[in-house]
């Protein structure tokens, strides 16, 4: 239930940052001293906009979702952010083609300065780690 739960919250923490950012007529706005920039696009690409098919990324997806229902006992709150940042982005992928990219570091070291990224993929970095501790603990 606690995975359901988290899967929920970011799937709808990500809805509602994708319907500020659509709504707000501004496209690029800085926080922290321009540590963090809001870049609005649209990436078509995988992960780093790499030119995957969209057939060969649904599949991987889906049974990598499916792989970490099954881990969820693990980690049930590191497994809901994996899942509810996956499914949200692959919800996106199905139903617009490409995934909204929002979140930039520009002060960051290269390359991490040049990519734009999502409240859905630091979800998923952040459940991916949370399960890679948990097994290593064991």
């Amino acid at each position: 239930m606690l995975t359901v739960c988290t899967a929920l919250a970011v799937w709808g923490g990500c809805a509602a940052a994708r319907r500020y950012l659509d709504r707000t007529s501004r496209r690029e706005t800085e926080f922290w001293g321009g540590r963090v920039r809001l870049t609005a696009l649209w990436n078509r690409g995988a992960a780093f906009g790499l030119p995957i098919p969209e057939r060969c990324l649904s599949a991987a997806s889906g049974a990598v979702l499916a792989m970490l229902w099954c881990d969820r006992r693990q980690s049930p709150i590191g497994a809901g952010l994996a899942l509810g940042g996956g499914l949200s982005n692959l919800r996106e992928r199905f139903r617009r083609g490409r995934v909204y990219d929002y979140v930039r570091f520009p002060r960051a070291p290269r390359p991490l300065n040049r990519y734009v990224f999502n409240l859905a993929d630091f979800a998923i970095l952040a459940g991916g780690l949370t399960l890679l501790m948990r097994r290593k603990r064991r």
